[in-house]
C-alpha cells in the first residue's frame, strides 16, 4: 500500500489518487489496431479474443507460460473451458509453444508467430481488395472502341444499351463475347450479338461458363476443323456462332 503523499502545483495527492497514479503508470498493453478489429474475421470468437490477449500480457510482464489457472484470475470463464480456448488455439494454429533453453534447463514458452502470419496475410487480402476497388472498370464503349480501333456508330452504341437494359447481359459477360468473336476472328456486333444470343439460350452467366462452353465445342470439332485446315494454311480452329 502506497501511503507518502505527493504536492504537485494544484495541490496535494490522497493516498488512493496516488495509487491509481501509480497502477497507470505501469504502462499499456499495446496491440495492433487491426487485431481489434478484426479478430473475428480472422475466426476468433470474443472470448478467444480476450485469451490471447491476456496470455500476450503475461508474456510481456516476463511471464512465458502462464497456466490455464493464472490465465481465469483475470476473466470469468472456468479452468476446464480456459483449457479447452487453449486447445482449440494451439490446433487452428493461432498460438504456438516453443521450447527454450537457459543455463541448461528447458522450458517452454508461448509464441505468437502463426497469429502474426495469420494477421499479416488479413492485411495483404485487404489492400489487394482496396487497390482492385481504386482501380476503375473500363465502360463497354472504351473497351469495344479499343478493339474496333474506332469510334463506335450510334447504332453499335444503342446495341450496347439493348444488351444490358433489355438482353440482361452482364457487362463481363459482354467483354468475354467480345473477346471470343476476336479470337474467331469475327470482329463485328451480329457475331456478338449471335454468341449472347447462344449463351442466353443455354443458360450461361458467368465468364467461366462461357469458357467452358467453348472448349467444349473445340474439343468436339477439333478434328474435323484440323483436317480442313490444313487445306487452308493451318489457321486455328474457332467456334462458328453464326452456324449455331
Amino acid at each position: 500500500m502506497y501511503t507518502s503523499y505527493q504536492k504537485n502545483s494544484k495541490g496535494v495527492y490522497n493516498v488512493n489518487q496516488k495509487i491509481i497514479i501509480d497502477l497507470l503508470k505501469q504502462g499499456n498493453l499495446t496491440i495492433p489496431t487491426i487485431l481489434f478489429e478484426q479478430y473475428h474475421y480472422l475466426g476468433l470468437d470474443e472470448t478467444e479474443f480476450l485469451t490471447l490477449l491476456h496470455i500476450y500480457h503475461f508474456v510481456e510482464k516476463g511471464n512465458l507460460f502462464p497456466t490455464p489457472e493464472e490465465i481465469i484470475t483475470k476473466m470469468s470463464i472456468s479452468s476446464e473451458k480456459c483449457t479447452e480456448i487453449l486447445s482449440n488455439l494451439l490446433r487452428r494454429g493461432f498460438l504456438s509453444i516453443q521450447q527454450i533453453e537457459e543455463s541448461h534447463v528447458i522450458s517452454e514458452c508461448y509464441t505468437f508467430d502463426l497469429l502474426w502470419e495469420k494477421l499479416a496475410q488479413l492485411i495483404i487480402r485487404e489492400n489487394q481488395i482496396t487497390q482492385k476497388k481504386e482501380v476503375p472498370e473500363e465502360s463497354l464503349y472504351t473497351v469495344f472502341e479499343k478493339e474496333f480501333g474506332r469510334p463506335l456508330s450510334p447504332f453499335e452504341c444503342e446495341t450496347l444499351v439493348m444488351w444490358e437494359e433489355q438482353e440482361n447481359h452482364t457487362p463481363i459477360l459482354i467483354k468475354s463475347a467480345l473477346r471470343e468473336a476476336v479470337i474467331s476472328g469475327k470482329l463485328n456486333f451480329r457475331y456478338i450479338d449471335r454468341i449472347l444470343f447462344e449463351w442466353k439460350k443455354n443458360g450461361i452467366k458467368t465468364v467461366e461458363q462461357a469458357k467452358q462452353q467453348g472448349k467444349k465445342f473445340r474439343q468436339s470439332k477439333s478434328s474435323t476443323q484440323q483436317q480442313a485446315n490444313t487445306h487452308k494454311g493451318g489457321t486455328v480452329p474457332f467456334y462458328n456462332w453464326l452456324e449455331q
